[in-house]
């Protein structure tokens, strides 16, 4: 897909949730706006992060997440709260 000269933002619609093992319900659609520049990024990254875009989104965000230890500080305060 080309980008055209008239519009500054792309507009693409993520799908958190792995839909292969869970069933619709459990899943959460979010849209999200990038500019030209930041979509050709994405769209580079397509093949390491994911094979769409929405995958390569969903990816690189949760991949941002482990990083800054969210992830991990989340589950750790989720299991000492079950306890």
């Amino acid at each position: 897909m080309k980008f055209t000269q008239k519009f500054k933002y792309v507009y693409l619609i993520c799908t958190l949730g792995d839909t292969m093992t869970t069933q619709r319900k459990d899943t959460i659609r979010v849209q999200v706006t990038f500019t030209k520049d930041q979509m050709e990024l994405i769209r580079k990254s397509r093949g390491f992060f994911g094979s769409s875009d929405a995958e390569a989104v969903r990816n690189i965000v949760l991949a941002w997440l482990a990083e800054k230890s969210i992830v991990s500080t989340t589950m750790k305060e989720r299991k000492e709260s079950d306890k």
